[in-house]
């Protein structure tokens, strides 16, 4: 399905920035870097493609994702975004060297950009929430990187809607650089961020930028129904490897097998693969910018970027909708309640007719 003709050149804004970025984003997390021959090639072919996002991050690999995009990019940096990412680089014994803290901040963004070789990072990233920093020495701090022209714009990963919104509006009010995109976990058997993440985002203007959109590679076609039978074990007969990993932190479950089994019948039906239908479900979700593409293998990198050529009808769309869909949860299920929105409708005409 992949191949010369495939183009990552249709470009997003990214959020309310002015930011052009492919559909598709070469990730770095996992073992990218471990084999420099295999993850140049990838680079390459991904550039070669029209492809001009790439995502890190401080501790992926620690730190020699970052160290082999600065190789790969050296002459042609300006020709990519960088979103690289800081906060989870923390030392047993030292309280200060992880979370969100100014501190933390100057410091990371400092060995980022020694490790990438350029003097700017286009997007910077606070990659998990610590639940202890206050968000306004967050913003500020953010706002100063980009004031210095270390940081071009910043962004937001792994945080609730609440404490998101709570810094895009003080942001607002403050006259500091606010949030230009929200990196999530979204594919059809996590779906949960329709509930808050998504419409915040479309609301507040910010890219929203995908990892695992097939679900840890439970969607890519290697897990079956006999899994489920070793899930918790921890002897399998298996060397330690992801499948190994999936059984023993006991993520399968007979709905992700069913969503994994309909998502295969239906790549069948379009004659495409598993993990190229996945791709082309949540690229179709509204207010998605950008998915993160994994790069651990060739093979697996030339699957992937074949999902640009997938088109899902609508009625794989309904029936992939249907089996993976979550429940509403409150307040949205008593807000879709049709006595409800029958009398919110009839009070809104009131108000309007006045």
């Amino acid at each position: 399905m992949a191949s010369t003709k495939t183009s990552l050149a249709h470009y997003r804004l990214l959020g309310r920035s002015g930011l052009s970025v492919s559909p598709l984003a070469l990730g770095t997390a996992g073992t990218f870097g471990t084999d420099g021959d295999v993850s140049r090639r990838i680079f390459d072919a991904y550039l070669a493609h029209g492809g001009n996002f790439i995502d890190t991050a401080d501790i992926y690999g620690d730190g020699r994702a970052e160290e082999r995009v600065g190789e790969f990019l050296r002459g042609r940096r300006d020709e990519v975004v960088i979103g690289t990412k800081y906060a989870l680089g923390g030392k047993p014994g030292n309280p200060n060297s992880g979370g969100n803290s100014r501190r933390t901040m100057v410091r990371a963004v400092e060995a980022s950009l020694k490790r990438l070789g350029t003097d700017y990072i286009d997007i910077y990233y606070l990659h998990v929430w610590d639940g202890t920093t206050r968000p306004d020495e967050v913003m500020r701090g953010l706002d100063d990187l980009v004031r210095s022209g270390k940081v071009v714009y910043v962004g937001i990963s792994d945080t609730p809607a609440w404490q998101v919104s709570r810094m895009q509006m003080m942001a607002d009010l403050r006259g500091w650089s606010p949030y230009v995109s929200l990196q999530i976990e979204y594919s059809l058997i996590q779906r949960t961020v329709e509930r808050e993440m998504i419409p915040m985002a479309r609301e507040l203007d910010l890219g929203v930028t995908v990892w695992s959109p097939l679900g840890f590679g439970m969607l890519a076609g290697g897990y079956s129904r006999t899994d489920l039978q070793l899930v918790g074990k921890s002897d399998i007969g298996e060397p330690d490897t992801r499948r190994r990993g999936m059984n023993l932190q006991g993520r399968l479950s007979e709905r992700i097998i069913d969503i994994a089994e309909e998502l295969a019948r239906v790549a069948g039906e379009l004659g495409v693969s598993s993990a190229q239908a996945g791709l082309a479900w949540v690229m179709s979700r509204p207010g998605v910018t950008s998915i993160l593409l994994g790069g651990r293998t060739w093979d697996q990198f030339e699957d992937n970027l074949g999902a640009l050529d997938v088109k899902l009808e609508a009625g794989h769309l309904a029936t992939l909708d249907e089996i993976s869909k979550v429940p509403l949860d409150w307040p949205y299920d008593v807000m879709s309640e049709n006595s409800v929105q029958a009398a919110l409708l009839t009070h809104s005409k009131t108000r309007l007719a006045r």
